[in-house]
């Protein structure tokens, strides 16, 4: 195995698709999955000259704006290919909320139920997307198979979040 994590792996799956800056992977990133893994400007910049010292990608020439390209090699995609054999590991749940609200007993209740109408507004706006985006039809049955989990994801959220004040009650 290349050894890679999972921010440098999804760099070099994304480079698979043709050369890009590292503006356009932040895009891409954004557009493809920013909704279950968050890259940062900084770690993206920091990845691909990682990724350039170990030969898994190439720097071109900046163009405008003093944008570097990069194209994936040959020891890039055989790299890739290595990360995306093995098994990934297991999920760990980084939600705010729930940490906001694993210390609620010290928090305005007001203010803890503006916090969860806010988030429940994201969920809502979230899974309304993910359903336009399966209704203009998936282009693949992979990025169908993550939209479909993210329906199932964002009903559940927000069902819990129909039982909260129940919960929070202590009813």
């Amino acid at each position: 195995m290349a050894d890679l994590n999972p921010t440098a792996a999804s760099l070099l799956g994304f480079l698979h698709g043709g050369e890009a800056s590292g503006y356009e992977l932040v895009h891409t990133a954004e557009q493809l999955i920013g909704d279950f893994w968050t890259l940062t400007r900084s770690q993206v910049y920091r990845e691909l000259t990682a990724l350039a010292g170990r030969g898994f990608v190439e720097a071109g020439p900046a163009g405008p704006r003093s944008r570097q390209p990069y194209r994936l090699t040959d020891e890039g995609r055989a790299a890739f290919a290595a990360w995306l054999a093995e098994p990934p590991g297991s999920e760990q749940i980084r939600y705010p909320l729930l940490l906001t609200i694993a210390f609620g007993s010290a928090l305005d209740r007001d203010r803890l139920t503006e916090f969860i109408a806010g988030h429940r507004a994201d969920h809502e706006k979230r899974l309304a997307d993910y359903r336009e985006k399966v209704a203009a039809g998936a282009p693949d049955r992979f990025t169908e198979a993550t939209l479909a989990f993210g329906i199932r994801y964002e009903e559940a959220v927000l069902a819990w979040m129909d039982e909260l004040p129940a919960i929070l009650d202590g009813r």
